[in-house]
């Protein structure tokens, strides 16, 4: 059933691609293609129209293809009986594939953008369309009005008209780029004195003109055991201060107060503010409700955590669709020629893959980030990195298809198809790739793996990719240089660890279930 999907699939992704670059709309996911060939400079968007158009034409043959009377052989279907059986492996299989298919909606589920606007003149869709909506299109005036437009300050700013209505998605913030200054949180007033929690509190608390915009301070103090004990400052709702006290034991300094603001200071201090709240700046720890959730906090740049966990989710699933077919169709082509040619063939690939075996790949990684300039670092960062994690990638499987090669050209139907006139590329992907398939899959789960471990060393340490880029070595760099903040290097460890072990899950059920001691015995 669900290979008879893929090949709509293709087919209804080079369409939406094709459509979506057509009419300058942003689709999630399918205008991949052309994303990749605006970030290289070396690319061409034609590349990325050739691109649509072999999906259009490998979906149509899987198409029909599948529709034409295609079964699987009964080995390959008691081997994918034998995965479902090992549950472990089949249930961490559809995880991974609901993962998939969440981080293939992109934008639509995380992003700063609206989904959909309705106003008085019409709907309009700023997440999927290239045009870029400013304040003025929706009635702001001034700097405001002439900037990009802060959809979710405008949601507030307008929950009470009737004329305009705002659809953000599930988590309005965007992985990164998006810095959210500071949130707040509620303190509580027991018997005089300032407890968070169950503890009482010490430390800076304040009085907000609006909680949304916690920065924006009416009234603050710091606070000994609960009690006012310190110096106090306030600001008007310009952002300028106007008013500073002393405190002693909760008490107020006789004569340390001055006032240089307009009107009379105990006007200022009865103005309309929140009770005493808590402000953190980045990292801010998890907040939620009063329009400032963040399930899982904000880290060092000011970037809502579970939004940049998504961010990274997608650069590795990205990541692994470039890398995987590309370091697979080199190493195994690599390694069936080693095996089916020999002699001087397989001596010099031998020699060289020794030879760059023994290259140091980090001083590789170092020298490539030193050495490219940044504007081409920071267009191509992602696909430089895969560059040259393919250029070492390679080499580990092809002694596999090598020997796997040396053991199958020796069969009887190597020998038939020689005899009737096959070629060598068919005799190579026609006969005995087949036969050597259950090596590659083997492999791929654990390749995946690999490939995500490198990517997050590699950000950890610094040569990996530029900041624009959500990465979870990134977010575990930034938990260690914070350990104040527990909640950073605890949401990069779980999500890290929990990924891997799911593709570790499935490379063993399919390591496995193509066992071929599971169908075979001795006589």
């Amino acid at each position: 059933m669900i290979a008879r999907l893929i090949g709509p699939l293709l087919i209804l992704t080079a369409v939406l691609g094709s459509l979506g670059e057509y009419y300058k709309l942003e689709f999630p996911t399918v205008r991949f293609p052309f994303t990749l060939c605006r970030e290289i400079p070396l690319l061409r968007i034609e590349y990325a129209w050739i691109t649509m158009a072999l999906l259009f034409i490998v979906g149509c043959w899987f198409t029909v293809k599948l529709r034409s009377g295609f079964r699987f052989t009964p080995m390959t279907q008691r081997r994918i009986e034998r995965f479902k059986s090992i549950r472990r492996g089949y249930f961490s299989l559809i995880i991974i594939g609901l993962l998939i298919a969440l981080a293939s909606l992109d934008h639509l589920v995380v992003g700063n953008e609206a989904l959909a606007v309705k106003k008085s003149d019409g709907w309009v869709f700023p997440a999927l369309t290239r045009q870029v909506e400013k304040g003025k299109d929706f009635g702001l005036e001034g700097d405001a009005g002439e900037a990009p437009a802060d959809y979710r300050k405008l949601k507030e700013q307008l929950k009470d008209s009737e004329s305009v209505w705002i659809l953000m998605p599930l988590i309005p913030f965007a992985p990164t780029g998006d810095t959210v200054p500071a949130v707040s949180t509620g303190l509580d007033e027991v018997e005089g004195k300032v407890m968070k929690g169950s503890k009482i509190f010490s430390g800076l608390g304040a009085q907000l003109y609006d909680t949304k915009v916690p920065e924006r301070m009416h009234l603050r103090f710091r606070y000994r055991k609960g009690l006012r004990d310190g110096p106090a400052d306030g600001w008007d709702r310009q952002g300028n201060r106007v008013y500073g006290a002393k405190y002693e034991s909760g008490q107020l300094v006789d004569g340390s107060e001055s006032w240089n603001g307009q009107g009379e200071v105990n006007s200022f201090l009865k103005q309309v503010s929140s009770s005493v709240r808590q402000v953190h700046y980045p990292p801010s720890p998890p907040t939620s409700g009063e329009g400032q959730t963040h399930l899982l906090g904000t880290n060092s740049r000011g970037y809502d955590v579970v939004a940049y966990l998504f961010g990274g989710l997608q650069v590795n699933f990205k990541a692994a669709l470039v890398y995987i077919p590309l370091v697979y169709a080199l190493g195994v082509s690599i390694g069936l020629l080693m095996g089916f040619f020999g002699g001087w063939f397989d001596i010099i690939v031998q020699r060289a893959i020794e030879i760059l075996s023994n290259v140091p790949f980090l001083f590789v990684v170092m020298i490539a980030s030193t050495a490219i300039p940044g504007k081409m670092r920071e267009s191509a960062g992602l696909w430089m990195i895969l560059f040259i994690l393919l250029l070492f990638g390679w080499m580990g499987m092809t002694y596999l298809m090598r020997t796997s090669a040396l053991k199958e050209k020796q069969r009887d139907y190597i020998a038939a198809s020689r005899v009737i006139g096959a070629s060598t590329p068919r005799i190579l992907f026609r006969h005995l790739l087949p036969n050597s398939v259950a090596i590659i899959i083997t492999l791929v789960p654990f390749s995946v793996s690999s490939l995500v471990l490198s990517l997050t060393s590699l950000d950890y340490l610094g040569f990996g990719l530029p900041a624009k880029y959500a990465t979870w070595g990134q977010l575990l760099r930034d938990g260690l240089d914070n350990l104040a903040a527990p909640w950073l290097v605890t949401s990069a460890f779980i999500v890290l660890v929990g990924l891997l072990i799911l593709i570790t899950f499935i490379g063993e059920a399919v390591r496995e279930a193509f066992d071929p001691k599971k169908f075979s015995y001795y006589r």
